[in-house]
């Protein structure tokens, strides 16, 4: 059964409705971009005056932590300094080898779990156990399991990834009408042409959404993977910096970290958007 003959199935051109003529994002009107450089620079001042007078609220003391002008030239220094690319290639090689390695397995997880009840009573109850293993508990266990310390680390960014696209294509596979899938084989598809042409399209939006989450919590536990490495990445260098009491550098790193999670959440959800023009990528938020 081919593509054109589900998509002018009256069923599934009912439950698209208006998200199809949203096919592409809009750029933020000047005065969204404006507030959101407004908030981002109330941010950076509250930073500013809490660390230039030490403000000290009892359970929250800011007497150690850098002023941005500090934190700014230890990143100029950080920009000059040679082992900055090795640090963020070495990065850049765990977190994208974890988040491909969870993209790929969270998906046909969460496909196989949407779809067969026997996969979702075999296969969730063990992974919903290991779900709320924190990053840093798995460190021993991947010294163990792995040779390499390249591959602990990418499996320590593997797991943060895993566990949001899994459960995000679980949750955009039930959410799928049962009626475009009786429409699909009303039509004469088969199962695998129902998986290829009505569950995915249908559950892109959540994957994405699962992916770009994932990409992030990926980031978020580099500093735990790279407690296990060896002298390269930047949450070695956020953590190296904290035993050395840089806490300049600790602000840098974290700021570092920060920055390329957001980047590359956003490159995510721009491919995701670019992938799917059949759901409401266009919409404002």
């Amino acid at each position: 059964m081919s593509a054109s003959a589900i998509e002018t199935a009256p069923a599934l051109r009912t439950a698209r409705g208006p998200a199809a003529r949203a096919s592409r994002p809009r750029t933020l009107p000047l005065r969204r971009l404006a507030l959101r450089g407004l908030a981002l620079a109330l941010s950076l001042a509250a930073w500013h005056l809490a660390a230039t007078y030490r403000l000290d609220l009892g359970v929250l003391t800011f007497r150690n932590v850098p002023t941005p002008t500090a934190a700014a030239q230890a990143a100029w220094a950080l920009l000059h300094a040679p082992a900055l690319p090795t640090h963020l290639a070495a990065s850049l090689a765990r977190v994208l080898s974890g988040f491909l390695a969870a993209l790929g397995v969270g998906v046909v997880l969460g496909l196989a779990i949407g779809r067969s009840k026997r996969a979702h009573d075999l296969l969730l109850p063990p992974l919903e156990v290991l779900r709320p293993i924190p990053a840093v508990a798995w460190i021993p266990l991947a010294i163990l399991m792995f040779p390499s310390s390249e591959v602990s680390m990418a499996f320590i960014t593997f797991t943060g990834a895993l566990f949001p696209i899994l459960l995000n294509t679980v949750h955009g596979v039930e959410s799928v009408h049962p009626r475009l899938v009786a429409a699909a084989r009303s039509l004469g598809a088969g199962d695998a042409a129902i998986l290829r042409e009505v569950i995915l399209p249908g559950a892109a939006p959540s994957i994405v959404t699962g992916a770009a989450i994932g990409m992030g919590t990926a980031w978020f536990c580099l500093i735990t993977a790279e407690m296990i490495s060896g002298q390269y990445g930047i949450g070695y260098f956020t953590w190296e910096s904290y035993t050395l009491q840089n806490y300049d550098d600790i602000v840098v790193g974290m700021l570092l970290i920060g920055l390329l999670g957001m980047g590359s959440s956003l490159v995510v959800r721009w491919l995701g958007a670019w992938a799917t023009p059949w759901v409401g990528a266009g919409v404002q938020r």
